[in-house]
């Protein structure tokens, strides 16, 4: 058997994901406007886009519920 979180446990993961990663790109990435936010705002990036590909795989979009 198949457990898997639902669509909706799925689009609230990326919502929030969004939210923290728009926040810490103004902090520490590219908004920033330090000379360090380049690195970090790659690294972010990055981080990011492993997150959101988890959360994309590790949904059943089929599915409605939490």
């Amino acid at each position: 058997m198949d457990n898997r979180p639902g669509c909706l446990s799925g689009l609230l993961k990326l919502f929030l994901l969004d939210r923290l990663f728009n926040w810490l790109q103004s902090r520490i990435g590219f908004g920033s406007g330090s000379c360090l936010g380049c690195g970090c705002g790659v690294f972010l990036l990055i981080l990011f886009l492993l997150l959101a590909l988890s959360v994309i795989t590790g949904t059943d979009w089929l599915r409605i519920g939490f």
